[in-house]
């Protein structure tokens, strides 16, 4: 688990880097690997400090091997694990009073507990949970404008039910909700599938965080079958963040082409040998109609005489801009409001050739450019959620 903290610019200095560096090139060193804040987001290295905490582990193996890095004993009890936690909250806010926090890679029984249990004490965000969610949405909101049906028709199927895939669900809600929807309807063109299927309530093992994307009104018995759950769902779009390789089938793709004229298919997983599916077999079984993004990097197909170039949807993409614009306003909190200004900051950065050729996905070149618009939208939402702590943003801020 690590925990990147970003003490913040002046904002002199912040208002510098977004005027002048905005189009600047990504340095490069040879050997060297700037932390990806300082490259994608203009924050100097030595304003970020990333902190691993090692609380042990429980894997008897590592547990009993003398060559294992970590710390070789058991994790403590939720107690003391929480306690400490709370410690080291307290310390990070009284040490550097003025610090942005982001974590990684907690565990998912811990992930969801320490985002809400500390996000009003800190300006914190968790990456795994709110950035991939983020990113996922704007990669929705592009591909949709490919796609000739309404929003509020779309339905959503999300197979793996991890922290990751649940922050993702609640941040698609947004999909639905910029729309007009009210938040249980929003909720309902939502499913989710896990190790053991269809997640409904009801069924044996449904863990407390994924109970509110459960189905209340099914009734049948337990699926586990994906190419069967997409028959029965219909959805529209098909995320995967489920290390699963192989899982959409060419039935599953096929079954998924006949629900839409543009099936959505984002295999999220990385890497490239856990994808769900490659951008080959995505275009092969759905005849070339489908819109993809995924989590690993693929190359370009020609199908058809068509040259298709995937996107890929990559937390790189939020973080970076995201934590500038919190970090840039002062903001005491990053709310709900400022992750999805992040999502539509994103989406809202594909130029016109990009749009022309189906992009879902800005190209990675223009990074800079994309945090810098991202951080403009956070400072906005920021101002209209009231948690910014800098006036320095309120001229001309339409």
């Amino acid at each position: 688990m690590s925990i990147v903290l970003s003490p913040y610019w002046s904002p002199d200095e912040g208002t510098q880097k977004l005027k002048l560096e905005a189009r600047a090139k990504v340095p490069a060193a040879p050997g060297l690997a700037p932390p990806v804040f300082s490259v994608k987001a203009h924050i100097r290295p030595s304003s970020t400090l990333p902190i691993t905490l090692d609380l042990g582990t429980n894997n008897s193996s590592n547990l009993s091997d003398p060559l294992y890095l970590g710390l070789r004993q058991r994790r403590p009890s939720d107690a003391e694990y929480n306690a400490f936690m709370d410690e080291f909250i307290t310390e990070m806010g009284r040490v550097y009073p003025k610090v942005l926090v982001q974590f990684e890679d907690f565990s998912t029984d811990h992930a969801f507990s320490y985002l809400e249990r500390f996000r009003n004490s800190l300006p914190l965000f968790d990456d795994d949970i709110q950035g991939t969610g983020a990113v996922v949405l704007a990669g929705l909101l592009s591909a949709a404008r490919l796609v000739p049906i309404p929003r509020n028709e779309h339905r959503i199927l999300l197979f793996g039910a991890g922290s990751a895939s649940v922050g993702v669900a609640k941040q698609l809600m947004s999909f639905f909700t910029i729309a007009g929807m009210n938040e249980e309807a929003a909720k309902s063109q939502i499913w989710l599938v896990d190790s053991k299927g269809l997640v409904y309530v009801g069924r044996e093992e449904v863990a407390d965080y994924k109970m509110y994307f459960a189905r209340r009104h099914y009734t049948g018995l337990p699926m586990k079958d994906l190419a069967e759950i997409v028959e029965y769902v219909k959805p529209t779009v098909l995320p995967g963040p489920s290390t699963i390789a192989g899982a959409f089938s060419p039935k599953v793709i096929r079954q998924m082409s006949q629900n839409t004229p543009r099936p959505i298919i984002f295999p999220l997983s990385n890497p490239v040998h856990l994808s769900e599916c490659t951008l080959a077999e995505a275009l092969t079984h759905s005849n070339g109609t489908a819109v993809f993004a995924s989590g690993s990097p693929f190359g370009s197909e020609i199908i058809g005489g068509i040259r298709r170039e995937p996107g890929q949807g990559n937390n790189m993409y939020i973080f970076p801009g995201l934590g500038l614009g919190a970090i840039l306003c002062r903001a005491k909190s990053v709310t709900d409001s400022m992750v999805q200004a992040s999502a539509l900051g994103l989406a809202g950065s594909l130029s016109w050739d990009e749009r022309a050729l189906e992009l879902v996905y800005p190209r990675i070149e223009r990074i800079r450019e994309i945090s810098a618009h991202i951080a403009v939208k956070v400072i906005r939402a920021a101002q209209k959620a009231g948690v910014d702590r800098s006036t320095r943003f309120y001229h001309n801020s339409t």
